[in-house]
This record gives C-alpha cells, structure tokens and sequence, in this order.
C-alpha cells in the first residue's frame, strides 16, 4: 500500500516536471520569435532611415509646421555669387535690392503679404492661393516664406525655362526689372522677349484703367455741369 503510494506521488512528480519543461521551452521558443522580430523591424528601420533621411527630415518638419510645433530655423549662410554663378555679381545686386526693397518685416524674408504687395506692386496681383503655389514653388525648406536664396531661385528657373508659362513665379520673373540676357543664360533670348512681352501687357493694362479713370471724371465733370445749369435756370424762373 505504501509503495503504490510512493509510485503514485513519483509518477505525479514526473508529470509536473514535465509539463514544467514544456512550458519552458515554448517560452523560450516565443522569446527567440521576438528578439528576430525586434532584429528584423530594427533592421527596416536602419534601411528606411539610410533611403529617405531627407524626405523623411522634409516630412517631420511639415507635420511639425502644421502642428504648430516647429522651431524656428537659423538661415543657412551661403554665397550667392558662388552657387549662382550664371548671374553676374550685377545682377545678383539687382535681385538683392529687389528682395530688400519688399522685405517690410526686415527679417531677411519675404512672406505671404509682403509677397502680395510685391506682386500688386509689379501690376499682376495674386489670389491667396496663387501666392501660397508661388511660394510652394520654391520653398526648399517648408516655412512659408521666401529667403533670399530661394527668391534667387525664381530666377533662376525663370531663365533656365524650369517654370510653367501660368506660374506666378515666371510673370514675377518677366515684370522685374531684372534682365538676366545679358549674360546668355540657357533660354534667356526666350526669357527677354516673354519679358517684353509681360511689360508690354502690363502697360497696355495700366493704360486701359487710366482711360477708364479720365471716362469717369469727363462723365462726373458734365453731371457738374448739368448741375450747374440747371440751378441756373432754377434760379432765373423762381426770381
């Protein structure tokens, strides 16, 4: 009786152990499953990071813009006559004391509204979205707002043919006073005559309104005259 006792509690012991066993190894078995699933998504990882650490730096910065969680960005130093080197030191004057000249803010960039005067100033005024594309354009950095380098690059595809014939940017380009064919940059014969072009429209528009504003005052001239008048004959009948 005794020994069957014996024999039932080693046999229970047995079991115990191992179905302890059995749950050790599937615990084990799972463990290793993880470690190379974290290896493999590590590995993806150092991959996606090593193909698009730009595009992906591009799009952190856009959702932090948009979130409203951006830092601002110290402006890169660069040198224009260096990196623009198809414009002659001239022109790139030209350009600087036209980006100075709208940069009200003195912030060393041209922004939405400053923008807006610009293109209002120059005779060809933009809707709120057409300003947005415009700056879009060439906004390397995503901030909203044209630095000087970028308003450099306006020019620079204008005269490299780069821009669409619709693109705010290329009549901003056209209506300057800055003429880049002097120095017979890639398309710039193409580029001074579309220039020609916009000036010769734009005058013909100013001169539409101009003949619109003198129609205005002969017709309020002769309601003056008619006015007059007829006070006068009022005045002779009631004597």
């Amino acid at each position: 009786m005794a020994s069957e006792e014996l024999a039932q509690k080693l046999q229970r012991r047995l079991q115990l152990e191992a179905s302890g066993a059995a749950e050790e190894g599937e615990a084990e078995v799972a463990k290793g499953a993880a470690e190379e699933e974290e290896e493999a998504a590590a590995e993806r990882s150092c991959l996606t990071a090593s193909a698009g650490a730009e595009l992906s730096a591009k799009l952190c910065r856009r959702h932090d813009i948009n979130e409203g969680a951006a830092q601002p960005r110290r402006a890169a130093v660069f040198n224009p006559y260096t990196e623009f080197k198809e414009f002659s030191r001239r022109q790139i004057k030209d350009m600087e004391r036209m980006f100075r000249l709208y940069d009200s803010g003195r912030d060393g960039y041209i922004d939405l509204m400053e923008l807006k005067l610009m293109m209002e100033k120059l005779g060809a005024p933009q809707t709120h979205l057409g300003l947005k594309n415009m700056i879009k354009e060439v906004d390397e950095d995503f901030d909203g707002k044209l630095s000087f380098r970028e308003f450099l690059l306006i020019f620079h595809k204008a005269a490299a043919g780069e821009l669409e014939e619709d693109s705010g940017l290329l009549t901003l380009a056209k209506l300057s006073e800055i003429d880049v064919s002097i120095e017979g940059v890639k398309g710039a014969k193409n580029f001074f005559e579309a220039k020609a072009q916009a000036l010769s429209s734009a005058s013909k528009f100013e001169a539409e309104i101009k003949a619109e504003q003198d129609e205005r005052k002969r017709e309020e001239e002769e309601r003056k005259h008619r006015r007059a008048a007829f006070r006068e004959l009022k005045s002779a009948f009631t004597q």
